[in-house]
């Protein structure tokens, strides 16, 4: 479904950015790729602050926003808690330097300005005039677009773990102990052990239908399969597996695992689209089945023993930064870092967000546009 939100003025426009981003921005640069009067949605980075190189800033943010499909103009609106400051001279709005910095590169990249704007605490004013005044902010809701929900929160809202209380943890750390008694164990299973936890090894049988039955479980995952999904994510080649089936299907969960046992066992090589995958380039995966399995891997990580919480964050990152939301992406690496700093796969997508390397899908108009 495509929905059109029309804008007739820079006050309009302001009023339905946080619907094209799917947020409220805060200490914010904004960037809305164009392709002649219509925009499909909005890139955020945070404002540069510090000893920040401004050239660099000002050629990432727009080579960004260049790779966009068929853009020939882009809109620049920063969103800053610094109030502007009032001269002898007029009003001097907060990163006025910064932002000319990224419209002259945009300039120079041969993109048209749409809009440059900077929305302060008390008003907001355009950078394009010589004698900028502040309007007062509309404060109504953002129109609502089809898909998209509340959007007054910033970039990090919705970012926090589910609640999980502390007997539900230890009902899932004692969950996850017997498991890997079970598995690590070479006697075969006997009466005293737990029939729930010779269920979930059970599930573990075959791997790739185990992870798909996850997104197919609308409810809060059982204590002993929450444990099994810990035990997989646990180990870097399943965590793997999982990662890129939830990013294509079970077909491509059977071959990465067939691929990461080779190369466990002799070093052969992983075929490159599985491994294009982590990177984000290839087909877009349906952003249904990343939601869903972002729901499960949270839901898994408020409830694991904190040594156990490393893999579904990590997954969760992964997720997020391939549903676009590197903000929350990053808010889990932390919670990762917290942890155990030297988690691989955490560091290096990292690295990747900040460098501001978003998926190759990330870059490819879509059908809903405004």
């Amino acid at each position: 479904m495509t929905t059109v939100l029309h804008a007739s003025s820079s006050a309009d426009f302001l009023r339905i950015v946080p619907s094209l981003a799917g947020f409220t921005p805060r200490e914010s640069l904004v960037l809305l790729p164009f392709h002649a009067t219509r925009t499909t949605g909005a890139m955020r980075l945070d404002l540069p602050r510090g000893e920040a190189d401004l050239s660099e800033y000002a050629d990432t943010a727009v080579a960004l926003v260049a790779r966009v499909e068929r853009t020939d103009a882009v809109a620049v609106v920063v969103y800053t808690d610094d109030d502007a400051q009032v001269t002898r001279d007029g009003v001097v709005l907060p990163f006025a330097v910064e932002v000319d910095g990224v419209l002259a590169c945009a300039s120079d990249a041969g993109l048209d300005i749409v809009d440059a704007l900077c929305v302060t605490p008390s008003g907001w004013a355009s950078y394009l005039v010589d004698e900028p005044e502040l309007e007062e902010l509309d404060h109504e809701p953002a129109p609502r677009v089809h898909g998209i929900g509340d959007v007054s929160g910033d970039q990090c809202a919705g970012a926090d773990l589910p609640a999980a209380d502390f007997a539900e943890r230890e009902r899932v750390g004692r969950a996850l102990r017997e498991i890997t008694e079970l598995l690590d164990s070479d006697a075969a299973p006997s009466v005293r052990d737990d029939p729930q936890a010779l269920a979930a090894v059970l599930l573990l049988d075959d791997v790739p239908v185990f992870f798909e039955a996850v997104l197919a479980m609308r409810e809060e995952l059982p204590t002993f399969a929450t444990a099994a999904l810990l035990w997989c994510l646990d180990r870097p080649l399943l965590r793997d597996v999982a990662i890129t089936q939830w990013a294509t299907d079970i077909v491509g969960g059977v071959r990465t695992l067939d691929a990461q046992l080779e190369f466990a066992d002799d070093r052969a090589a992983v075929p490159d689209d599985l491994g294009e995958v982590f990177l984000g380039h290839g087909p877009r995966p349906h952003p249904d089945r990343l939601e869903q399995a972002l729901t499960v891997v949270r839901a898994a990580a408020t409830r694991a023993p904190r040594a156990s919480r490393p893999g579904p964050l990590t997954a969760a990152a992964w997720l997020s930064w391939a549903l676009g939301r590197s903000s929350h992406a990053g808010k889990y690496l932390d919670m990762v870092g917290e942890i155990d700093p030297e988690y691989g796969l955490a560091r290096l997508l990292a690295t990747m967000i900040g460098a501001a390397i978003l998926p190759e899908w990330a870059f490819r108009r879509g059908e809903t546009a405004a």
